[in-house]
This record gives C-alpha cells, structure tokens and sequence, in this order.
C-alpha cells in the first residue's frame, strides 16, 4: 500500500515524466563503469519545485534518491544500488550566457559541449572539458568534479563553479556563493558540494566562470624512447617557463593500438609519446615551443614535431582522441581508471603497469594527461570470463595500492562511487574517512542521498566487479 501511494504521489506531480515499465528501469540501472541495479521509479523533474517534492517524497517514504545525467560515469557514481528512486536530468536543459559577466547559468542536464559552443560564441572559454563532453552533463561534472586536458593550465570544473542552487535531503532550498568572482562569506559550501557525488546535496543550477578564449594554439609531438625521459621531459617542460595548456602522454601499448586502429604514422617503437599544446597570443606561442624545445635538448631528448598548420595540429590531436575506441576496437569490456601520481613518479606507475600486464596476462593501455600527473590505465578483457574478471580486480587493485604508496590518489577526475569505495581508508585513513562520514551525517542524517557510494561498508576492502 506504502509503494501504490509514493506511485500515486509521483504520477500526480510528474505525470507521463514518470517511468515505471521494467525497460526503462533497467535502462536506468547502469552507467559506464560496472554493476546493474533496477530503481523501483525514474523520474524526470524540469524544475526545482519538483525536485525539492520528489525529495520531500522519498523521506516521507523512505526511498533513497539516485541523481543521474547521461550515464558517462566511469566509477558508479549513478547507480541505483539500493533501488528506489532515479533522478534523470538529461531533459532540463535551460541554459543562459551572460557574456557581460563572464557568466553561464545552467541547469544540471545541460550538455557539457552545448556550454563550450555557448561560450565560444561569444569569444570566451569554458576551460573544464572531459572526453566524454560531446555527451555528458554539466550536472554530472559538477558531482564528479570533472576535469580534462585543460586541467594542467586552467584546473578543473570545481575552479569554475562560483554559485549553486541546491536541493538539500530534506528537501529544502539553499544557495551557495553568487555571481562575483570573489566571494569570502562563511564556508565555501560551493567547493564542498562541487564533488560531492550527490552525496550531500542536489545541484540543479548552477552558476560558471569563464575566461577569454585564447587567441591561438601551437601543438608539438615528442617522441621518447625510455620511459625515464618522458617523465623527466613533463618536469622539465613545466619548470621552463612555460604553462602548457595541454600535455598528454601515450604510453608504447596506446600507441600501437592507435596504429592498428586509425592507421596514424606513429612510431612503434616509441615508449611513449608527449603532445604539448601551447596557447594565447599568436606571436608569443613560437617563442614558447622554442623555449621547450631548448628545455628538452638540455636533457638529451630532440624529438620534437611542431605541427605548422591547422590540420597537422589536428592530425596530432586525432592520436590522442583515437585512444579509447581503439581500446574498445577488439569487441572486450573496457575498464578505464584515473589514479594520480606526482609528475616525478610517472614513470614509475607505467613500469608497475607494464609489469602487471604481463602478471596477469591482460591487455592495458596507459594514456593520460602528463601536466598533472592523472593517468589513465585502460584494461581491455573478456568480462564472461571468470578468471579475466578477477585478474582485472587484483590488476586494479595492484594499481591503486602503488598510486597511494607513490603519494598520489584513487581519482583525478572519475571520481569514487562503487568502484574506489574499498580503497578510501588506504589513502585516507580511518579518522580520514570518519572526518568525511560526520559531514554526510550532518547533512544527511537519514542516508537518502546516493547512499552505496564514496565510503566502503564494513568489511569491504576489495575491488568486485563480478555478481557470484
């Protein structure tokens, strides 16, 4: 009788934005990292009343509430892994530019692309750009703190973030920050939430800086052939005076796959390959890839390809944007993680990488953005096979013990949801973890937000990605 009246209560505020066929909540059980759960409702609220009484709702009937955006999420943030209620904002999509201020104001199922172009178009900059920006939502960058790589020189979207309305776990409404660039009053609830996962509160709008768009870029491709250059050759562009807006790294496995997928001339015998963009005034960018090249001639690397033209610098750029469908190209599950190493420890991680390849007789990848040491190891396996599942889980695991014993973290930018939740104590330690849990508590004593995610429940201390 309790689920036919919350069934009554939605339908009477929804209508036909209300999913209840078993299709369309399967549908909403997964998002793009592991695990399938069915929610027992899918709701799709275009306005901030109806979020804030799709809440009220769930407390009244204890359902827990689930925020979702287009799925892209790569660690689980979206899943609805004790049922009750999904939240899709793909179809809220209101989104104005306020050129004047340098400002956008969107809500949450805003795509990602649609505010780049939105920007552009007015000659400003929206520096946050994912790999998955074509498709994803602001809404979900916002909870993920998605980042890109643009990260190295203009941060990610948490740097972007100056004001928030914000539905809490009881359903009220509360506004964070505002439209000023500079805003010190009280905590910075803006930061706090940015991240957060949709643990703390749901986002559904959102007020974003830009910047001026750069005049120009310059694109450079080096070629290494030990692994101990490339990673001396990352500190050494960054410490000459010279902020790349991009550094991406390709490790000698990415770049085979490339090759044997898109036919690009790369070297396969390369350990790894660099492409270095630099941007802002036409003029000043030669005078920049110079000082780089001088930089990495001082220890020995002179491989350096400066693309002259438009087009060979987009060719570059094709290397890096073919990596995951090349990865995907052999028909097996790619799992892809984001662990964060200091820059003088990368070359490390691609050792340990390579060496748990052939451990556990898997196919990884490792591709990333080098400016801030983010790696990406991308292992490509056969998920019906029980032996392939749990290499691939002590394979990750192995990766995310040694980021942690290098100084680094469990994510860069995908975040921790199901996937990193074991780990959370190895980085952070027990009163770590019980410093962030007493946060969760305050704001959201009943656990009606997203509840599965970010912390491990007891006892959990490994990676499973298989159901038996």
């Amino acid at each position: 009788m309790q689920h036919e009246t919350l069934e009554s209560a939605l339908k009477l505020l929804l209508g036909e934005r209300l999913f209840l066929d078993t299709a369309s909540r399967i549908s909403y059980g997964y998002d793009g990292s592991f695990g399938q759960y069915v929610p027992e409702f899918v709701t799709q609220p275009l306005s901030t009343k109806e979020v804030q009484e799709i809440v009220k709702l769930a407390n009244r009937f204890n359902e827990p509430i689930y925020p979702r955006g287009a799925g892209t999420n790569l660690s689980g943030g979206a899943l609805p892994v004790h049922g009750g209620i999904v939240i899709d904002f793909s179809q809220w999509d209101e989104v104005t530019i306020y050129p004047n201020d340098l400002i956008i104001k969107t809500r949450p199922g805003v795509k990602t692309s649609t505010i780049h172009a939105l920007a552009e178009a007015h000659q400003l900059m929206y520096p946050p750009d994912p790999s998955s920006s074509a498709v994803c939502t602001i809404g979900g960058n916002l909870a993920e703190n998605a980042g890109g790589p643009h990260g190295v020189k203009y941060g990610v979207t948490k740097d972007y973030v100056i004001g928030l309305e914000v539905v809490t776990a009881q359903g009220e409404l509360i506004r964070t920050g505002g439209q000023t660039i500079k805003n010190v009053t009280g905590y910075d609830l803006t930061k706090l939430l940015v991240g957060s996962e949709g643990t703390l509160g749901i986002i559904t709008e959102a007020t974003l800086r830009l910047i001026p768009k750069p005049k120009a870029t310059q694109t450079a491709m080096i070629v290494f052939k030990d692994l101990e250059s490339a990673g001396r050759s990352i500190s050494q562009i960054l410490t000459s005076g010279v902020r790349p807006s991009k550094m991406e790294i390709l490790d000698h496995h990415a770049i085979n796959k490339v090759v044997d997928y898109a036919g690009l001339d790369l070297p396969r015998a390369a350990a790894a390959i660099l492409l270095v963009e630099v941007d802002g005034e036409p003029d000043a960018l030669t005078k920049e890839m110079e000082t780089i090249r001088v930089a990495l001639e001082k220890i020995g690397v002179e491989h350096i390809e400066i693309a002259k033209t438009k087009e060979q610098e987009a060719e570059l750029w094709r290397v890096r944007k073919a990596v995951s469908p090349a990865v995907v190209e052999s028909g097996y599950t790619k799992i892809s993680e984001d662990a964060t190493v200091p820059l003088s420890k990368i070359p490390h991680m691609f050792k340990k990488i390579s060496e748990l390849k052939h451990k556990y007789q898997l196919s990884i990848v490792v591709f990333g953005h080098a400016g801030d040491g983010n790696l990406h190891p991308t292992i490509n396996a056969n998920m019906r096979d029980k032996t392939a599942i749990q290499n691939v889980e002590q394979a990750v695991e192995e990766i995310f013990n040694y980021a942690i014993e290098l100084g680094g973290t469990l994510s860069g930018e995908h975040g921790i949801g199901t996937m990193k939740k074991a780990f959370m104590t190895r980085e952070l330690g027990t009163e770590g973890v019980a410093f962030q849990k007493a946060i969760k508590q305050a704001l959201d004593p009943d656990n009606v937000l997203n509840p599965g995610k970010i912390f491990p429940a007891e006892g959990e201390t490994r990676l499973v990605l298989h159901n038996d």
